[in-house]
């Protein structure tokens, strides 16, 4: 008898090995401290107890990852007579099994055989917390990247998808998703590679989170400015606006706060070191530096960069049209192949651009 004692003991022991085993590679999986984990699965082990022995009345759940326990007990009620059923035990064999100075009308708990139901018992606790870990899958991803909106981070390529276009990256172990939409046209990148990227925000925070990047967006080249160059992180030169067209061209339009600082020449860097950087960043997308300037008429000919112009008329201030002068032969340096040049610089300025040459053909 003693020896099926034992050999129940060290069942009761493995399955306590293997459910520990199961939740430590859950905790760790989900970045769940084992404490809390340990909480959620003793409430869902309660439900499976209660389930599993509807006739009895109450339950007790022990668990202890540290010491390696896991006790599920039924409180009965210590009688001295004959129990009439689970809810009962008799004073003997209380004492005998129980607790040996278990009193009449006492409730002891009497220890269930986790053997029997432990394997059950965590399989449907793990279903049972789904819930709870997506709530803390949420709340982590949103934790760890709330600090990372509207930031340039590194990221990783892991997988791309052949079908879709779509690339699989990792930030600091998390898995997000560049869409093929929020891609640099033309760029093709490679597993394993490392690139800068854009965090847009968290779609759906109530809901299902996920975190939406892009290397298209205006913005990546302006944190890219800051992290580059010192002078536009510190705030001595300002980034005032962007226009992009993201694989091809990106005009910046930039002015210093100090009239010491050439703002072209700190963008550039010594022997183009600084812009270079960034070029390379974003697949060799050409880069204007453009100056800034509160006159308008002054902005739009520094916009139209590299074409010369000869005058800027403002038409109309408050729908922000104006005609723009250029020799004949810049005319179409102005326009640019497929309006690119006299697109950015609109987007650049905020104006409508009517490009005219000085002597028009008649």
């Amino acid at each position: 008898m003693a020896r099926g004692k034992s050999k129940e003991t060290n069942k009761e022991k493995a399955m306590t090995k293997e459910l520990f085993g199961a939740l430590e590679q859950l905790a760790e999986e989900n970045c769940i401290p084992m404490e809390t984990l340990c909480d959620k699965i003793g409430q869902a082990i309660l439900k499976a107890v209660r389930k599993e022995y509807d006739y009895c009345d109450d339950f007790v759940v022990n668990i202890d990852h540290e010491k390696n326990i896991f006790d599920v007990c039924v409180l009965r009620t210590v009688v001295d007579d004959e129990p009439i059923d689970m809810n009962e035990i008799n004073i003997d064999e209380a004492r005998a099994v129980c607790d040996p100075n278990a009193q009449l009308g006492e409730r002891v708990p009497f220890k269930l055989s986790t053997a029997l139901f432990g394997r059950v018992a965590a399989q449907y606790a793990k279903q049972s917390i789904r819930h709870d870990i997506k709530e803390f899958e949420r709340d982590k991803l949103i934790n760890q990247f709330k600090d990372k909106e509207k930031e340039a981070v590194s990221a990783t390529v892991q997988k791309i998808e052949p079908a879709t276009g779509n690339i699989t990256m990792t930030i600091d172990k998390n898995e997000v998703y560049l869409m093929k939409n929020e891609q640099i046209p033309g760029e093709v990148l490679k597993e394993g590679q490392i690139v800068k990227v854009y965090v847009c925000g968290i779609i759906n925070p109530d809901r299902r989170p996920a975190v939406k990047i892009s290397r298209k967006h205006n913005d990546l080249v302006k944190r890219l400015f800051e992290l580059e160059i010192p002078e536009i992180y510190d705030g001595t030169v300002e980034v005032k606006s962007i226009a992009r067209e993201a694989g091809s061209r990106t005009k910046v339009a930039v002015c210093s706060k100090d009239p010491n600082v050439d703002p072209i020449g700190a963008c550039i860097g010594p022997k183009h070191s600084r812009i270079e950087k960034i070029v390379q960043e974003l697949n060799g997308e050409k880069i204007d530096i453009i100056i800034y300037d509160e006159d308008l008429s002054v902005f739009i000919a520094h916009a139209l960069a590299p074409a010369d112009v000869i005058s800027v008329t403002v038409d109309d201030e408050e729908e922000r049209k104006c005609t723009v002068i250029v020799p004949n032969s810049q005319l179409s340096l102005a326009i640019g192949n497929r309006g690119q040049n006299a697109k950015l610089a609109a987007k650049l300025t905020g104006c409508k651009i009517d490009i005219k040459p000085e002597n028009p053909v008649e």
